[in-house]
């Protein structure tokens, strides 16, 4: 994958979280907490990659 890919996997990931910790359920809200932390991880890896170039 290359740097793009993770971004906007990243956001996705992130945006999906958010909505999900509006949830009434407790479970619910979990998950997405962890996905919006697995999307700023993802996007994080992103820059690392473009910083480092697509060769990775």
């Amino acid at each position: 994958m290359g740097e793009l890919t993770d971004k906007i996997k990243g956001n996705v990931n992130e945006a999906l979280g958010k909505l999900k910790q509006n949830s009434d359920d407790p479970a619910t809200r979990d998950k997405g907490a962890a996905q919006e932390i697995k999307g700023k991880a993802q996007q994080a890896i992103g820059k690392v990659k473009g910083a480092l170039g697509d060769d990775i």
